[in-house]
């Protein structure tokens, strides 16, 4: 697997990688009803325009697997496509995140107890928890800090 971050986001990369973020979402996300999860993908291609950096592993053809988006010390995303998950391409990703782009928050569905597990492996801890979403929908949110960040 190549990682890289993206300099040129063209259509097909982010129609690529709203592929991934979906085949995601629909493996991790147990808790978000089918109509959700449209609502939210329609959203997901300005995401992936608009956040400051972008970086993607991908396999074979350059064919995308995963993603994360970062913007300053937060890592705005994350997403691994639901056949590659296991396979250590979040770590690989998180660890980049930390180590070079400097991400040192995130925000986690709190329904989502693979990916905050996940976190909490990888050295994250909560420090704040919210009912509803930014959106303001109700899934509650944990915010979670870098062990050791302030």
């Amino acid at each position: 697997m190549e990682l890289f971050e993206v300099r040129e986001r063209t259509p097909v990369l982010i129609e690529q990688l709203t592929a991934v973020w979906e085949s995601s979402v629909r493996a991790t996300h147990l808790f978000l009803p089918e109509e959700e999860i449209l609502v939210i993908k329609a959203y997901v291609p300005q995401a992936l325009a608009e956040v400051p950096r972008l970086v993607v592993l991908a396999g074979s053809g350059h064919v995308p697997a995963a993603f994360m988006g970062v913007a300053g010390e937060r890592l705005e995303m994350l997403f691994v496509a639901a056949p590659k998950r296991g396979q250590g391409l979040g770590g690989r990703l998180l660890r980049y995140g930390v180590e070079v782009c400097g991400v040192r928050e995130l925000t986690v569905n709190e329904q989502n107890p693979q990916a905050r597990s996940f976190y909490e492996h990888m050295g994250f801890r909560s420090f704040r928890r919210t009912d509803r979403d930014e959106q303001g929908r109700p899934y509650p949110l944990l915010y979670m800090r870098l062990n050791g960040s302030n």
